[in-house]
């Protein structure tokens, strides 16, 4: 039998696309059979971006089972300013992968302090006064903390990073 050559993209060699399609299957399993915590905040970007439009919050989170993997899909692509998914997997391949990657890191970990703004500008000025970098996320924008050595080479302290047991 013969030996296969493949081995897993490591993670400098994931495409957008790949990171995108994991980050979907990572928010679908959570709001479908995810607890509580994790379910209602994708459920409520769900029904935010309009990829379901049936339900209430609640009737919705009763029938989570009925959420597919192309409403989550849907949802990203609209909240990165596409009208659907088709549209959005046709761009993936021209965006720069290190903004993905910060994105899907905006929307997880609830223990970390996340500075959100109504629109883009107003997250850029605090991320210039202030420090961090501003992701737009939908009409939104969030400021995450820069990282060590980008603080370090912009003559800020490095932004203390919390222990996962804190």
């Amino acid at each position: 039998m013969p030996i296969s050559s493949f081995q897993p993209p490591c993670a400098g060699q994931i495409s957008s696309v790949q990171l995108v399609l994991r980050e979907a299957k990572r928010l679908h399993r959570a709001a479908a059979s995810g607890p509580l915590s994790e379910a209602l905040p994708i459920l409520r970007r769900l029904m935010a971006t309009r990829a379901v439009t049936d339900r209430s919050l609640p009737g919705l989170f009763r029938a989570r089972c009925t959420v597919q993997r192309k409403h989550v899909l849907r949802a990203l692509a609209r909240e990165a300013g596409y009208a659907s998914w088709e549209d959005y997997r046709r761009a993936l391949p021209h965006l720069d992968i290190s903004q993905l990657e910060q994105l899907a890191s905006v929307h997880r970990g609830t223990s970390v302090l996340k500075l959100w703004f109504s629109d883009t500008s107003a997250a850029r000025r605090f991320a210039a006064e202030q420090g961090g970098q501003a992701v737009r996320v939908g009409v939104q924008a969030v400021v995450l903390p820069a990282a060590p050595s980008e603080a370090a080479e912009a003559g800020q302290p490095p932004s203390p990073i919390p222990s996962p047991g804190a």
